[in-house]
């Protein structure tokens, strides 16, 4: 038990306190430190009303009133107060009046906030016993005899159980999003859903459909980030709730593959992602690694240890987009875990790929994309199964990757750019231009030697001569030498021995 309270915490209870206020420690705060773990944001619940809260520390810490303290931008009753904490998880810490709340006609909100007179009531709404807890700061130590503890929470945590407030029917139909803070919650801290909240999840599963994605694409971001992700994956497909936020995962439940891989397309993914999280990989890791074959089922040609998947990483990226889209996720998250999706299924083999090979892969990929990838493909491996996830040709591939980094990869990095090509060629902006950019580009990823200004511009000259059409082809045939990496040695070795 982390008994500790930190100073800023005691110094807000106690100008709370003397100012005749009641202020108690709630939430996952207190439930966290109760587990001995350092919590990530502080909770304290009082039974002064919003108001009182920003008159009482609108000038903490040598604030103005011009420049207060406190924050107060919602409907709940929580006011943020401003610390000069260097701890993050202390710097805003929120205080929120005892409350009670009314019916969630529509399964998401309360249709109206009351303020509470004490803490049992504050402690009666809330969603699951560990988290209806409350420790009052007028105590200087953390001990049981301290608590609050109306729903015997502590014994919950005590056997790691995780049980709603009351009727788990009722619970979960005030707020959906409820459902998938269990499975969070389970995958999180270790614990077990206790049997009836359990079947009351399978039961309400349906009504995840009525949640704004944003909060179900916040719930599980969460879910992704815990120690334990991969079993909240299982976990939400066995309870139902699976199919209500990303069910084309589910297409790879049944879905076997070829000799290479002993397990099915969805436990693939799940284990893949099972060793993103095992080494807190980042978000974007773990999401790409949960996705990098979702599009295996769509692509799928024949059964048994032959059956192939062609172009499933293509298929895949495109999945990858609608899934994350649909749940709202950002612009810049969409593009991140998509392109990791696309570029899983590079091919290196040392000695058959050669440096301007390498070259055209950063290019493809972006050197700055390399470390997740690599991380992705770790992923892949383990969760097929393979016992080491860095074998000695992705070694080789770093080494030759930090080889030739330097050389010209991108069109930013050839030294003759479209403005100074179109005052040489007196070429107004048109597909032109782009065609013979892409030409050199493609040149000096062959040769970084012709990285010269004077070669590119007598060689842009030469490209002139040629119409739209004809460049066009040019470009196009240019380009099949890209395709070494993912469409030429590496098709011929899948044809070879029939695997996808």
């Amino acid at each position: 038990m982390k008994t500790k309270i930190p100073a800023e915490i005691e110094d807000i209870a106690r100008i709370l306190s003397d100012a005749g206020f009641e202020a108690y420690l709630v939430g996952g705060s207190l439930r966290d430190m109760l587990l001995g773990v350092s919590p990530k944001d502080w909770d304290i619940a009082t039974n002064a009303t919003p108001e009182e809260t920003q008159k009482l520390f609108a000038t903490y810490g040598g604030r103005t009133l011009e420049d207060p303290a406190t924050v107060y931008e919602n409907s709940f009753g929580t006011v943020g107060i401003k610390t000069e904490s260097k701890d993050e998880s202390l710097k805003i810490v929120e205080v929120t009046t005892f409350r009670v709340e009314g019916k969630y006609t529509d399964k998401r909100h309360p249709d109206e906030v009351q303020f509470a007179k004490t803490v049992e009531e504050d402690l009666s709404r809330r969603d699951f016993t560990i988290n209806a807890i409350a420790f009052n700061l007028a105590n200087h130590s953390l001990s049981k005899s301290h608590l609050v503890d109306p729903f015997n929470g502590m014994d919950d945590l005590q056997k790691k159980s995780l049980r709603t407030v009351g009727d788990p029917n009722k619970r979960f139909e005030e707020d959906a999003l409820r459902l998938m803070r269990a499975v969070r919650f389970a995958a999180q801290l270790g614990f077990e859903i206790e049997h009836q909240t359990m079947n009351a999840v399978k039961e309400n599963a349906g009504l995840l459909d009525v949640i704004a994605k944003e909060r179900i694409r916040d719930e599980f971001s969460k879910l992704i980030m815990t120690p334990r992700a991969a079993m909240g994956i299982v976990m939400m497909e066995d309870m139902g709730l699976l199919k209500f936020v990303i069910p084309e995962l589910r297409e790879g439940i049944a879905c076997g593959q070829n000799k290479h891989h002993i397990y099915t397309v969805f436990d693939h993914n799940v284990r893949a992602l099972n060793y993103t999280a095992e080494k807190e990989y980042s978000f974007v890791v773990r999401m790409a690694s949960l996705l990098h074959d979702v599009g295996k089922p769509r692509t799928k040609g024949g059964d048994g240890p032959d059956s192939t998947f062609y172009n499933h990483e293509v298929v895949g990226a495109r999945m990858a987009v609608k899934i994350l889209d649909r749940l709202r996720f950002s612009k810049e998250h969409i593009e991140k875990i998509s392109h990791l999706v696309r570029w899983h299924l590079f091919y290196y083999n040392v000695g058959e790929v050669t440096e301007a090979g390498v070259r055209r892969f950063l290019s493809r990929v972006g050197l700055e994309n390399v470390d997740d990838l690599l991380k992705v493909r770790e992923a892949d491996r383990i969760g097929s199964g393979v016992p080491k996830a860095f074998p000695y040709k992705l070694r080789h591939l770093l080494f030759m990757i930090d080889k030739v980094k330097n050389d010209p990869i991108s069109p930013k990095m050839v030294k003759l750019n479209g403005d100074e090509l179109m005052k040489e060629l007196q070429l107004t902006p048109s597909r032109k231009v782009g065609y013979i950019l892409s030409i050199l580009l493609e040149d000096v990823i062959q040769d970084p030697a012709k990285n010269e200004k004077e070669y590119l511009i007598a060689r842009a000259k030469e490209l002139n001569v040629f119409d739209d059409v004809e460049l066009s082809a040019m470009a196009d045939k240019a380009k099949e030498h890209a395709d070494e990496f993912e469409e030429g040695i590496e098709r011929e070795m899948k044809k070879k021995h029939k695997v996808a």
